[in-house]
């Protein structure tokens, strides 16, 4: 990979990563499933205008729309807001890389390898650890959220591998429609505040929807659609390891969060998990990761 294309993945891993506080402090302003909602928005319009939908089939649009923006960030955000940390949420999500692992060996007969299972035992007692740490500290409601997160992403790659040679960014783009209308729905039903948060917006709020919408998705998913068509999935997707790092980074230094000895270790073994499994096998799965 050239110097410049490096670059440009590292950039992407990053502002994935700071997405995570983005969201953090977004949520100070907005309900979870109305924040939601507002992102997709921003991210949907006007882009759909100046990129046509191409090949893709409005029948996976509307699948990995729903699994993805619906589903996917309901359990996200919620679990974001109800107190799992940041940093530790940026790398909970990446578990879908492991769950992405299983559900290919279940659905599209393809079985890991001996160093893909290796990595799925040492993820999964990382995440173990950090369950047992959750329990503890009475979070783990969050904790379960963002691992429900987790798997709606996962299945979500699989519809995407099924819909086959499409063109990424423009499936962002695209599948961006679907969320706003579901969410505004599950958030006038389930949420309160929203005419308050609205009515009270400042700088912030309206920053925080801009950058997860815009930056995160828009400008991050253009430069990462750009890198999978220049080289393959096994060369630019293992930059996504670095997104927990980031994510960690960013939430320690803007949100003053601590990680614990316990959550360390586990982390640990969570990324060496993932690293096992990015790098055990050149897999045929093409992973949607990104952190938007």
């Amino acid at each position: 990979m050239k110097a410049k294309d490096t670059f440009l993945a590292i950039l992407v891993a990053l502002i994935w990563g700071l997405n995570f506080v983005v969201i953090k402090v977004g949520l100070d302003s907005f309900p979870p499933l109305l924040f939601s909602c507002l992102r997709f928005t921003v991210a949907a319009f006007p882009a759909v205008i100046f990129f046509k939908r191409g090949q893709i089939s409005w029948k996976w649009i509307l699948t990995i729309g729903f699994t993805l923006g619906v589903v996917k960030y309901s359990f996200l955000f919620i679990g974001i807001k109800v107190g799992t940390p940041a940093g530790l949420s940026s790398l909970l999500i990446q578990s879908q890389v492991l769950f992405t692992s299983l559900l290919s060996a279940r659905i599209l007969n393809d079985a890991p390898v001996l160093w893909q299972k290796i990595g799925i035992g040492v993820a999964f007692s990382g995440i173990g650890l950090i369950a047992s740490s959750m329990i503890s500290s009475a979070n783990l409601l969050g904790f379960c959220l963002v691992l429900m997160a987790s798997l709606a992403w996962s299945f979500a790659n699989i519809f995407i591998k099924m819909a086959g040679n499409v063109d990424m960014f423009k499936l962002m783009i695209w599948m961006s429609l679907i969320p706003p209308l579901p969410l505004l729905a599950l958030s006038i039903i389930f949420e309160e505040g929203q005419k308050d948060a609205l009515a009270h917006i400042n700088l912030l709020g309206i920053g925080t929807i801009f950058y997860t919408g815009l930056i995160a998705t828009v400008l991050a998913f253009g430069i990462w659609g750009r890198l999978l068509r220049r080289y393959s999935a096994n060369i630019v997707t293992p930059f996504a390891l670095l997104v927990p790092v980031f994510g960690f980074l960013f939430s320690g230094l803007f949100l003053n969060e601590r990680i614990t000895t316990i959550n360390l270790v586990a982390s640990l073994l969570i990324l060496i998990g993932l690293v096992l499994i990015v790098f055990g096998r050149k897999t045929s799965i093409k992973p949607l990761i990104n952190n938007m």
